[in-house]
């Protein structure tokens, strides 16, 4: 008699964490970029055109780099945080903790802080959940705490970034609960697709301003 097949472990594909207003800001900064730039390439006389050319070969880049590049990717093995200039990848193991005070930070197991891009912090939505709590606390006829409060209530009172911080919290606690398997390794890497060019317009950008 041939025994079952044990059920496949699930998978889980990771989630996402990017900043909407970044990439939107970012979309439109890039378009206005364009505009000028390639208007000032088609129609600019002497060394206008190539200053142009240099200036756009700068500015793409960094604009990509901190407005549409930065991202959290939290699967269930590991989180890869991609900065304007890094991508980190770490095993859940790797995490300590994960928090928000003027800007979102991930803190490794030797105490290795890495900046969150990808989730900013607003002190104005942190304000305003505070005082949505503050005035919810004085409402309740119940008297509940924290503790007792509802969970689907709590997340709504509590500031979009700061919600963010306290989902990839609970992931890397769950992780460290029920380790999983794996060859995860800790690992840094420059973004050169990003750096190059840029490094390489504004050299151009000083050669043609100083030559002309």
């Amino acid at each position: 008699m041939t025994s079952p097949t044990p059920p496949a472990e699930p998978t889980y594909a990771d989630r996402t964490f990017r900043s909407p207003a970044g990439l939107v800001g970012g979309a439109l900064l890039l378009l206005l970029i364009l505009w000028i730039g390639l208007d000032a390439a088609i129609r600019g006389e002497g060394r206008v055109p190539w200053l142009a050319l240099a200036g756009l070969l700068t500015a793409i880049p960094l604009v990509v780099a901190f407005t549409l590049r930065p991202a959290v990717f939290a699967g269930e093995r590991r989180i890869r945080v991609r900065n304007p200039f890094r991508t980190i990848t770490l095993p859940w193991t790797d995490v300590a903790t994960v928090r928000a005070s003027y800007s979102s930070e991930l803190f490794t197991q030797d105490g290795t802080k890495y900046q969150l891009w990808a989730v900013p912090v607003s002190l104005r939505q942190r304000k305003k959940a505070a005082r949505r709590q503050s005035r919810q606390s004085m409402d309740d006829p119940y008297g509940r705490t924290p503790v007792t409060a509802d969970v689907h209530a709590t997340r709504a009172l509590t500031a979009g970034a700061d919600q963010a911080v306290v989902d990839l919290r609970e992931l890397a606690e769950r992780a460290g609960e029920t380790p999983v398997a794996g060859d995860v390794v800790k690992s840094v890497r420059w973004a050169y697709e990003v750096i190059a060019p840029a490094v390489v317009g504004a050299v151009l950008l000083v050669v043609v301003a100083a030559t002309g």
